[in-house]
């Protein structure tokens, strides 16, 4: 993929245009990570008493618990006003629902396992773990160049 950056001093905002004669696996992933870079900003969360803002790298789990958006990190829960989805387009490339009510971060996955009633086992950094529901289940890759396996449509 070729890649050329115009400066031009009345366009007050980034723009992106990609110009391809069909959609390949490249483009959808260049697409994917400048629309989440656009999106992605630090999250506003409270602890206690204080309001805390956290990088969304930091992020290892966002979880629904009890009608509250619970976001874990590695130094502590912290909660946040938003609702799930507002959360998760913050989030960015990283991140992937794996339920109605939990989003994780990919790169803080230790280990997938099968559990009973079709459902996967997330074992995540930090003790943190969650179940994938059927719906976003896990696809096992075995053909050559990929070892791994799909999560909701994504290779790992």
């Amino acid at each position: 993929m070729k890649v050329k950056v115009k400066l031009n001093k009345d366009q007050d905002l980034p723009l992106a245009v990609i110009y391809t004669d069909k959609m390949t696996e490249e483009v959808e992933r260049a697409v994917a990570f400048l629309e989440s870079s656009a999106s992605s900003g630090p999250l506003i969360a409270q602890q206690e008493d204080r309001l805390v803002i956290i990088k969304p790298s930091d992020a290892i789990l966002v979880r629904v618990e009890g009608g509250d958006t619970v976001i874990y990190t590695g130094k502590g829960k912290y909660f946040s006003r938003k609702r799930l989805y507002e959360v998760y387009q913050q989030l960015g490339q990283d991140f992937m629902q794996i339920s109605k009510q939990a989003v994780v971060n990919l790169t803080c996955l230790e280990s997938v396992e099968a559990s009973f009633n079709g459902t996967m086992f997330l074992r995540l950094e930090h003790g943190l773990s969650d179940y994938i529901k059927e719906a976003y289940r896990i696809t096992p890759i075995k053909k050559k160049p990929y070892y791994g396996c799909v999560l909701g449509g994504r290779i790992l």
